[in-house]
C-alpha cells in the first residue's frame, strides 16, 4: 500500500471522514466526558496536530489516523491524569493564549480491516516527525498497552515492567513505541475516566451490570466497578506515559 500521510490543516477535506473511519474501539471509550474539550474543536482548534493517512489507490479514504495536541506543562512530573489532564491542560492553554510548550499523541486508530498490517507503527513516527517540524523537543504519550485487555486483574505497573528475553517491553503496543526510540516514563493510574448508569454500561456492553464488585468487560484495561445500590459503574483506566525524545 502506498500511503499519503497528510495534516489536517493541509486536507481540511477529509474532516468528515475522519468521523466516518471505522475503528476498533470498544463502545464505552466515547462515553469519557473529557474527550469532548478535544474532540469537539480539534478540526477547527488543531489541525496541524491531526494527521490523516490516505491509501494511495484510494484517495479520500482514510485507513488511519493520529491525534494529538499542544499544552503548556511546567515540566514537573508527567501527571497521574494522563489522558485527561493533557486534554484539560491543551484547553487551559488555548483558553489563556499561552504558548504551547508540549505536545502528547491522544490516538492512533487504524482501520478495523487493516489491523495487523503494520499502519500503527508508521503512524507513531510520523506524529513524531510532525511534532519536530512543529518546534517541539519531545512528543509525549499516554499509552493505552493494547494486549493489557487480556489480563484484566494484572497491575499495570507490573504489567508495563514486563520484557522479553530481548529486553524490549512484552506488551506489543509498547514495545512499537520504544522500537521507534520512546522511553517509559510512569504510569498514568487514572488516565481515563468513564461513569455511567447500570443502563448505559448494559447498552455499552451488552453485559448484566446487575452484581456489586468489578466487572470485567472485553476491550477494558482493567475491571469496571459496579455498584446496583446506587445504579451506576466506574471505570477506571491506567495508561503508560511515554516519552519520546526528538532531538
Amino acid at each position: 500500500m502506498t500511503l499519503r500521510i497528510s495534516t489536517l490543516a493541509e486536507r481540511p477535506e477529509l474532516a468528515d471522514a475522519i468521523w466516518a473511519m471505522d475503528n476498533p474501539w470498544p463502545a464505552f471509550m466515547m462515553h469519557d466526558p473529557v474527550a469532548a474539550l478535544y474532540y469537539d474543536v480539534c478540526v477547527s482548534a488543531y489541525p496541524e496536530f491531526v494527521l490523516v493517512a490516505e491509501d494511495g489507490a484510494e484517495p479520500g479514504r482514510l485507513v488511519a489516523r493520529a491525534f494529538s495536541v499542544p499544552f503548556t506543562w511546567d515540566r514537573e512530573e508527567l501527571p497521574d491524569g494522563g489522558w485527561d489532564t493533557a486534554i484539560l491542560r491543551a484547553w487551559r492553554t488555548r483558553r489563556t493564549g499561552e504558548k504551547p510548550d508540549a505536545v502528547t499523541a491522544l490516538e492512533i486508530a487504524v482501520r478495523t480491516d487493516l489491523l495487523g498490517t503494520g499502519l500503527s507503527p508508521i503512524l507513531l513516527g510520523a506524529l513524531r516527525e510532525n511534532a519536530a517540524r512543529l518546534g517541539f523537543t519531545e512528543l509525549l504519550a499516554p499509552v493505552r498497552p493494547n494486549a493489557k485487555h487480556l489480563e484484566p486483574r494484572a497491575p499495570m505497573a507490573e504489567y508495563a515492567s514486563r520484557t522479553r528475553p530481548d529486553g524490549l517491553p512484552a506488551d506489543p503496543w509498547l514495545r512499537v513505541h520504544v522500537r521507534a526510540g520512546g522511553e517509559i516514563v510512569k504510569v498514568a493510574p487514572r488516565s481515563m475516566t468513564v461513569s455511567g448508569t447500570l443502563a448505559e454500561w448494559r447498552q455499552w456492553t451488552g453485559l448484566p451490570f446487575d452484581a456489586p464488585g468489578p466487572v470485567e468487560v472485553p476491550g477494558a484495561l482493567t475491571p469496571v466497578h459496579c455498584d446496583p445500590a446506587q445504579d451506576h459503574a466506574v471505570y477506571v483506566e491506567p495508561n503508560v506515559w511515554v516519552r519520546h525524545p526528538l532531538t
